[in-house]
């Protein structure tokens, strides 16, 4: 299928999302997928809502990517939600403030309070909503389905880029002018938190900078994992 072809597809997708839900967002942490996301739900003029999770540790280059963003489509403007500040003072207080280092029990409960929890406050009253994922990202997410009910949160969770290449993402950008995050141009294709991301070398997997101390099969922050069967619509 051609880049044509998958952006119909995927633009279709969107409309029809916003068709069949009164309250739907989509999550952006300033990836160059959730930025062809935003560019196509502005383009298209939706009425799909925008939300980002401020872990409180974010790359400088995101701050100022997420300052663009603001500017560039201030029909949209994005609302940011951040971590619990008592649940994330005696996090670090009990275990230091790089304990996610240390196992990857410390990881998880670091990206619960800083990812999970502020989700579940953005994802609330929402009927569904829509992520940058992509199969060939990393091993967890090979079988992903383009549109699948989230039970863990109640709603319908779409993924619109699934089949996208990392080649047809950026096609995409340059093609477009759509802002994205400068970190790209370090040989940083997956961002996080910055203690949690590094620049990868040639042939390595585009997520081996995530949590680069941890197995593959380990790496998710949570966001994505799912605790309860997730069911395909019907």
């Amino acid at each position: 299928m051609s880049l044509a072809d998958k952006l119909a597809r995927t633009e279709a997708l969107l409309k029809d999302i916003a068709a069949k839900h009164g309250k739907v967002a989509l999550a952006n942490s300033f990836g160059a997928e959730d930025m062809v996301l935003t560019h196509l739900i502005a383009t298209l003029k939706l009425p799909i809502g925008i939300f980002s999770l401020d872990t409180g540790r974010l790359p400088v280059e995101t701050y100022t990517l997420m300052q663009q963003v603001g500017e560039r489509y201030p029909a949209y403007p994005i609302r940011v939600y951040y971590p619990d500040a008592s649940a994330l003072e005696a996090y670090v207080n009990q275990n230091g403030i790089n304990a996610f280092y240390n196992s990857v029990e410390l990881r998880k409960s670091c990206c619960h309070i800083r990812k999970i929890e502020p989700l579940k406050r953005a994802l609330s009253g929402l009927e569904g909503w829509i992520t940058g994922l992509r199969r060939q990202q990393s091993l967890t997410r090979v079988d992903l389905p383009e549109a699948e009910f989230d039970a863990d949160n109640g709603l319908m969770k779409y993924n619109p880029l699934l089949d996208w290449t990392e080649k047809e993402v950026w096609e995409y950008i340059r093609a477009n002018d759509v802002p994205y995050n400068s970190l790209h141009d370090k040989h940083v294709p997956s961002i996080g938190c910055a203690p949690c991301t590094r620049p990868i070398a040639v042939g390595e997997d585009i997520r081996a900078g995530r949590w680069w101390w941890e197995n593959p099969d380990s790496k998710e922050c949570g966001l994505h994992v799912k605790a309860s069967p997730l069911k395909r619509p019907e």
